[in-house]
């Protein structure tokens, strides 16, 4: 298992947290997601190997915008 931490910015509310949620789970590999407006962190665990890009273009999918932290 492999977990990335993202910093997330443009997150303000739980609908943020789970429009996030659902894109980054379509991302291959992925198996689990933890993600807070509170803090702005987007913490992604996989079974494989995901790549980054892959990653921020879901969170850019779902309208906003992340970094690797």
């Amino acid at each position: 298992m492999t977990t990335t931490e993202f910093q997330v910015t443009g997150m303000t509310c739980a609908h943020c947290e789970m429009s996030i949620r659902e894109e980054v789970g379509q991302v291959p590999n992925v198996t689990g997601i933890e993600v807070s407006a509170h803090t702005g962190k987007l913490v992604v665990t996989s079974s494989g190997q995901v790549v980054d890009a892959a990653v921020l273009a879901a969170v850019d999918e779902a309208g906003y915008s992340a970094v690797r932290a």
